[in-house]
């Protein structure tokens, strides 16, 4: 290998680790903001507990998206999730990923200033984002309570 190779060969590596590190970027960008773009909140101060909040989640999300093609749990009209069958692991996946969220809507609400109602207010926007988002087949309550497979 000569010394134009060894070259070409190194960008290449530096090419590769920069792509991942954006997309890596990339994925939390999204994750920001597909959370803040529920009736226009958004985060005023991204706490320890918001990004903790936010990285638990992304680390879950293949997790929850296989149970939910499985109708073992589905996104309830609360801005959260249900165990739909009472299954032992799903049932400690949904209770995490619920605290996260929880975590998420009381600091929309407290740093928007959205007052007494606002934790209701910022539940009932992302139950609408995540029934809109939800896939084929995935398990939906209605905000009248009745549950449904999204077609």
């Amino acid at each position: 290998m000569n010394r134009y190779d060894t070259l070409i060969s190194k960008e290449g590596l530096v090419m590769k680790k920069i792509y991942v590190l954006g997309l890596a970027v990339g994925l939390v960008i999204l994750a920001v903001t597909s959370v803040c773009f529920a009736a226009d909140y958004d985060y005023k101060t991204m706490t320890p507990d918001i990004e903790k909040a936010l990285k638990n989640r992304q680390s879950r999300y293949h997790q929850l998206q296989s149970l939910k093609q499985e109708g073992v749990i589905g996104e309830n009209n609360k801005g959260y999730v249900t165990d739909l069958k009472n299954n032992a692991a799903a049932a400690t996946l949904t209770a995490a990923e619920n605290r996260d969220r929880r975590v998420l809507y009381e600091a929309l609400a407290e740093q928007n200033k959205l007052g007494s109602t606002g934790l209701l207010e910022v539940q009932k926007a992302f139950a609408d984002v995540q029934r809109e988002k939800a896939g084929p087949g995935d398990m939906v309550q209605s905000s009248s309570g009745d549950w449904k497979k999204k077609s």
